[in-house]
């Protein structure tokens, strides 16, 4: 059996690098580890540190066609990242204009949880621990 030892990194492709760019580090609270712009491409590479545990690729490309998302597509379906209080992380979203859906209860765990959007609409999701 393949033995995997846990999700490397999460590429996302934005459509504008700047937007994206301040959400992820300003409205997250992502830490940048490294920022590389590909003149071959046309295209930056952001690397983003997610409290230490997980690597976020954010790419910028000419031109990308949009994400499916609704209805659902084939694919990734959304990103989920955990929160110890989902109540305070709703009103910091909210507080910089990141509308959130409203809490809904996980049936199968009796966990808290609620969606929003990338400026991109990438569906994400926080988790509460």
């Amino acid at each position: 059996m393949l033995k995997l030892n846990r999700i490397h990194h999460v590429a996302i492709i934005c459509s504008d690098y700047e937007r994206s760019k301040r959400f992820y580090t300003e409205i997250l609270g992502f830490t940048v580890l490294q920022e590389v712009y590909r003149e071959e491409r046309q295209s930056y590479k952001l690397d983003l540190e997610v409290n230490g545990l997980y690597q976020i690729e954010l790419f910028s490309f000419p031109g990308p066609p949009p994400r499916p998302s609704r209805p659902e597509a084939v694919g990734l379906r959304h990103l989920a990242f955990e929160v110890d209080d989902l109540d305070k992380a709703v009103v910091h979203l909210n507080g910089h204009a990141v509308i959130t859906e409203p809490i809904r209860v996980d049936e199968t765990t009796g966990k808290r949880f609620t969606f929003f959007t990338d400026p991109d609409g990438l569906p994400l999701e926080l988790y509460e621990k």
